[in-house]
């Protein structure tokens, strides 16, 4: 008898594929065969609405990717909180709290002469690139001089970390957890307005139809595979730091 052979969807970006391979891992203790598929945000959950793949790591709910699971909602399951993620504008922690506490500051126009005026984000259908429009309108950021511009991710980690090496004044648009919190200390912003829509849940999802077919012994390792902030920062780290294959980062977790 064959094994069973499932596609896990991985959101194409580093910490997405550490939390992928812990979840592979553990599928594989079972005789699973795991095949990943890594797409951008929008498209893994195409995929795995068309039954192009059986699970996805992770939807991060409800705030960043809530939109894109509402309409295949009935066809999956919830099968673990791995973490909980949000979204964040942060600063260096050079710049003084005193002066840029909140959000709001940044408009201040004393504020706006000192701040780099570009905030590089990502990729346009993450949730953080959608929550930074918002806040350019609602505080008319566009009118202090500020614009916000998509990327890859390489371009807003090149963008932070040049500014810092300038000890510039500068904006990144980022999250919890991500491998520049290992290396950088980054002061988080007040929202008071909930733009950033708080903290989420990483969930890991799967077809209804695939979890039928699950062994038993799998789906209770999944059920119970919790990760935390922390530990994702870390792998992060080692993956897109350290050089390490998903596989061999997942494999530095403490047991």
């Amino acid at each position: 008898m064959d094994p069973l052979r499932l596609t896990l969807i991985t959101i194409d970006l580093s910490f997405h594929a550490a939390s992928a391979a812990v979840v592979a891992a553990a599928l594989e203790k079972h005789g699973v065969v795991v095949d990943e598929w890594r797409a951008p945000h929008e498209r893994a959950f195409e995929l795995l609405a068309a039954g192009d793949g059986d699970l996805l790591c992770s939807a991060w709910l409800p705030g960043s990717h809530g939109g894109y699971l509402a309409p295949i909602e009935d066809k999956v399951e919830k099968l673990a909180v791995l973490y909980t993620p949000y979204a964040l504008w942060g600063v260096p922690d050079y710049v003084p709290e005193s002066a840029v506490a909140s959000l709001a500051d940044l408009a201040r126009p004393e504020i706006a002469a000192r701040m780099v005026k570009t905030i590089q984000g990502i990729n346009p259908g993450a949730g953080i690139s959608r929550f930074s429009r918002e806040i350019v309108e609602r505080y008319r950021l566009d009118q202090a001089g500020y614009r916000f511009a998509n990327g890859g991710l390489e371009d807003c980690v090149a963008a932070f970390e040049q500014a810092v090496a300038r000890r510039d004044w500068a904006v990144v648009p980022l999250w919890q957890p991500q491998y520049l919190h290992w290396s950088h200390r980054i002061r988080e912003l007040a929202d008071p307005d909930g733009l950033l829509r708080g903290r989420d849940e990483a969930t890991l999802l799967i077809r209804r139809d695939a979890l039928a077919r699950l062994p038993a012994a799998a789906e209770a390792e999944l059920r119970a595979l919790r990760l935390g902030n922390r530990a994702l920062t870390f792998l992060d780290h080692l993956i897109a730091r350290q050089g390490l294959d998903p596989r061999e980062a997942a494999g530095k977790l403490p047991v």
